[in-house]
């Protein structure tokens, strides 16, 4: 059962980190500028956190990350076996490690998803967000 989970876990953070940089390449190579009424697709480059929070911070939130990934890492074995708490922090940890292999290759994170009341993310902001906001109500239940 350790095996099928780590498996699965393991599987969900390399999909996110793969398709979070996959689309990022795309943007970049394509700099779109698609607007579609209430979403608009077009490249964002930021060196801050979500909400443009700490701007121009990329070795700091890079640390951050690198430590977030590696406590999530480290305390795997006590996360539940359970298996939404297993896709939870593998969308984390696919997530932090997806913005930051941006932080540390391009020393800015590429954002291009943008609905104009709220501030433009990627893929691995999206799998960051689902997990935090899953955690919270896992853990409340509990």
């Amino acid at each position: 059962m350790v095996k099928k989970n780590l498996l699965l876990f393991s599987i969900i953070s390399s999909l996110v980190i793969l398709i979070d940089q996959l689309t990022k390449i795309l943007i970049l190579s394509w700099k779109p500028q698609w607007d579609l009424k209430l979403l608009t697709i077009h490249l964002i480059t930021n060196t801050g956190a979500g909400f443009g929070i700490l701007q121009d911070q990329v070795v700091w939130l890079g640390i951050i990350s690198l430590i977030a990934a590696a406590v999530i890492i480290y305390h795997y074995p006590k996360i539940s076996k359970e298996k939404l708490p297993q896709v939870l922090f593998a969308l984390l940890l696919g997530g932090i490690i997806g913005n930051l292999v941006d932080r540390l290759g391009r020393r800015f994170v590429v954002d291009f998803i943008d609905f104009s009341f709220w501030p433009a993310f990627n893929i691995a902001d999206a799998a960051i967000t689902i997990s935090a906001l899953g955690l919270i109500w896992y853990y409340w239940k509990k």
